[in-house]
Parts: C-alpha cells; structure tokens; sequence
C-alpha cells in the first residue's frame, strides 16, 4: 500500500462507507501504513486495477502463532476491506466480484513465503463472518480474548 492508496481510500471510500454506516467506517489505515513501514513485522498492501484502489489488507507476519493446539506460526489478518462498489449490500451486482477472496488469498499465499504452509489466522467483525464462512475458512467459535469475535484459521497446505 501506498501514500497515494490511502489518500484515494479517505478521498473516496471514507464518506460512502460513514454514510452507508459500514462496521468499518472509521478504520485507521494511516496507522496501518505507518506501522507497516516502520515494522518489519507489519504489510500493507492494495489491489488497484486500472488506477482505481478496490481493496485493502493489513497483515501481521511474525508474532501471531495458530489457534490450535499446536501453535504453529501463521499470517495474522489484522484488517481487510474492499471498496463500498464491490460489497454485494451495498451495490448489487458489485463492481468487482472476489476483490476480498483475492486479499485473502494473497494472504495465504504470502504465509507460503514465510514458510508457514498457507496458515492465515484473523479475527472477524460479526458482519464479515458469512464472508469468511463462504470462502471456508474453517472457524473455531468466540474468542473471549477478542471481546468475542470469531476466530477463523485456515490450516496448512502441504505440497
């Protein structure tokens, strides 16, 4: 993600999403991007097609470890949004189909870089829940530590 993308999201995203009052209005991207250049343990990243930014995903890279037992290190999905045209509530049909399935997407693939097998963890807001269940994001129920939100792993992938 880019200074350029952040100014596009508050320029054009912010105001619809306060007035369609989305779960997410309000979200700190300027932080995001911040920390993730000042920390190596944090990225941010935007998907933009032809000049126009559709979506929006802050990760964690290193601290994060799975919800099972085993523990393992996985890609923390601290934040995902996608552009107000392309929620299906919003906007029916969206703009863009699958702009937050390639977010978490991009996600797994970069836990495979890490050497992480695919694990991507991430705590859902409760609009966002059928979303993670539609992609199959196996979920393991509230997190009492998260104020109760659900708790969605996506395990392994072997070779």
């Amino acid at each position: 993600m880019t200074s350029q993308h952040l100014k596009d999201y508050y320029d054009v995203w912010a105001e619809m999403l306060e007035e369609a009052e989305q779960p997410d209005e309000g979200w700190p991207w300027d932080y995001k991007l911040r920390q993730a250049q000042q920390e190596e343990r944090f990225e941010a990243y935007a998907i933009e097609v032809e000049g126009i930014v559709h979506g929006l995903l802050y990760i964690e890279t290193q601290w994060h470890r799975s919800g099972l037992p085993q523990r393992y290190p996985l890609v923390y999905v601290q934040a995902l949004t996608v552009a107000p045209w392309n929620r299906k509530d919003l906007e029916d049909p969206p703009y863009l189909r699958g702009v937050g399935t390639m977010l978490l997407t991009f996600a797994r693939e970069r836990s495979q870089q890490l050497g992480y097998q695919s694990r991507v963890g991430l705590h859902s807001i409760p609009e966002a829940e059928g979303f993670y269940h539609r992609v199959g994001m196996p979920s393991y129920g509230p997190d009492p530590d998260k104020e109760g939100l659900i708790y969605f792993e996506y395990g392994a992938v072997r070779p």
